[in-house]
């Protein structure tokens, strides 16, 4: 015959309703509860059943992560690796199980939404990115759907997100480079339909204008979060007539690429140009040449939503929707150069 609730409640000296609250990881349930509930539950080799428990309280714990597309991004880039990492331990303490989804393209967007939500599969969702024009949030949003955006929305200013200032962030770096005497400073972007794309273009854009420094259009190049984005910049930037002596990229991976295409052209850098690029993962100080880099602390950002999420779905006060967490530009050796022409 197997262990019931009511066989740990009854030899821990509770109510069934406390191991229940043990099991759910309720803040109210003091530790020294806890432990003795879970030892008892350990000893009787009791496990709940969580299908039960879910058509009970109509809740899965479980969050979905909503995962960029093309997939292949995401296992490329140690951004999201980093970022999903925040919000699993997260998630994880709290007692919540994670399900990660992607769609191939945009026609089965909301059909893969609408099964995870309407077919009552998770009690959250994380979107991983934010776009400029995006209809899973407006189906989240008339579904009064818990979710929380790593992004921010010009089209919903006031859903929950949480965000750097990017622009600022840009902006920092961009001015990195003129306090050196750059005055010839590029920019490789992301996927433009992205709003972290455009926030920090106008972010270099707005270090140059501060500064009085001509914006080419030239100098700019939209790319990918693919190490091979970064290649073939290299290949265009360096055939200009007047090419830039400094860039700004928009991610650490393409900064690999940047560095490899460089390497194969005959250029060195910070020899011939210098860089400054995003997201500090680890790799960035162990490249050939180590690379200055922005660090947003993907990792808080990852736990923060995460964090913010379960107190939506646990019907918590939020104290702010728009949370920012601060950057800090790390520098390295690929943006110091006192060789440089910077005329």
């Amino acid at each position: 015959m197997s262990v019931t609730i009511k066989d740990v409640a009854r030899i821990a000296g509770v109510s069934p309703s406390t191991v229940s609250r043990v099991v759910s990881n309720h803040p109210r349930i003091s530790q020294e509860t806890s432990r003795r509930v879970k030892a008892i539950m350990a000893e009787l080799d009791y496990h709940p059943n969580i299908m039960a428990k879910s058509l009970v309280s109509k809740t899965t714990k479980t969050l979905g992560i909503l995962l960029p597309r093309p997939a292949e991004e995401l296992f490329a880039n140690f951004f999201f690796g980093e970022l999903i990492r925040g919000i699993v331990t997260q998630a994880a303490r709290a007692g919540y199980d994670m399900l990660l989804t992607t769609v191939t393209s945009e026609s089965t967007e909301l059909e893969t939404i609408s099964r995870l939500v309407l077919g009552h599969r998770i009690d959250g969702i994380l979107l991983l990115s934010s776009r400029t024009s995006d209809p899973i949030i407006g189906f989240l949003q008339e579904h009064q759907f818990p979710f929380v955006l790593i992004g921010r929305s010009d089209e919903y200013p006031n859903v929950l997100s949480i965000d750097n200032n990017n622009i600022q962030a840009a902006a920092d770096a961009t001015n990195h480079f003129i306090a050196q005497g750059h005055t010839r400073i590029g920019f490789i972007s992301g996927p433009p339909n992205l709003v972290v794309s455009q926030d920090r273009l106008t972010g270099y854009r707005k270090a140059l204008r501060d500064h009085r420094l001509e914006f080419r259009q030239e100098w700019v190049i939209e790319g990918d979060l693919l190490q091979e984005s970064g290649f073939r910049a290299m290949s265009f930037f360096m055939s200009l007539p007047e090419r830039p002596t400094a860039l700004v990229v928009f991610d650490d991976l393409l900064a690999f690429g940047v560095l490899r295409g460089l390497t194969e052209l005959g250029y060195s850098v910070p020899g011939d140009i210098c860089l400054v690029s995003f997201n500090n993962i680890p790799l960035s100080e162990l490249a050939s040449t180590p690379i200055s880099s922005i660090d947003i602390g993907t990792y808080q950002l990852g736990y923060t939503a995460s964090q913010s999420l379960l107190r939506v779905v646990q019907d918590e006060p939020l104290s702010q929707k728009q949370i920012i967490i601060p950057h800090r530009l790390i520098v390295r050796e690929s943006s110091i150069s006192p060789s440089v022409n910077r005329g």
